[in-house]
């Protein structure tokens, strides 16, 4: 298929062309690695911020509510969301882009021993930079605003 074609195909016959080679599965190919991956970012995150923020009041002296405390924490905790959810996301495009008719990686634990094995360990952080380069942003965003709104409706920052 040729970008120019790719560009004619609307998403319902996608849909309908999935669905008739795959059935209803073929919608949820990869979902227990997005799964996976969802509950190791959101625990990354959420854990990574509390430890950093300790960390960055006790070296800085900054109180916990001021902005440069929770900027600087976003931003370790995107990093570290980095270091733990990159081997996730090379498992699940792997998975998710193999094709339907011929079966490469039977599950998540088989997808990453044949990545490991036929690519070495490094391969789970290909793309580190880039996947960082979404998460800084992304995550100091969420976690300033979190940390915003807590004040405004007048409960403590964590």
């Amino acid at each position: 298929m040729t970008a120019e074609d790719a560009a004619k195909r609307s998403i319902v016959s996608v849909a309908k062309e999935l669905h008739t080679a795959q059935g209803v599965l073929g919608f949820y190919r990869g979902i227990d690695s997005n799964i996976a991956r969802a509950m190791v970012l959101n625990g990354t995150m959420m854990a990574c911020y509390d430890t950093s923020k300790e960390i960055v009041i006790k070296l800085t002296r900054l109180s916990n509510s001021q902005l440069a405390t929770q900027f600087l924490s976003a931003i370790v905790a995107g990093f570290c969301i980095t270091c733990t959810v990159s081997p996730f996301d090379m498992v699940r495009t792997r998975l998710m882009n193999q094709p339907s008719d011929t079966k490469i990686y039977n599950n998540v634990i088989d997808c990453c021993a044949k990545l490991v094995k036929n690519e070495g360990l490094s391969t789970l952080w290909r793309g580190f930079m880039p996947i960082w380069m979404r998460f800084a942003p992304t995550t100091t965003m969420q976690l300033v605003i979190f940390e915003q709104f807590r004040v405004l409706m007048g409960m403590q920052p964590i």
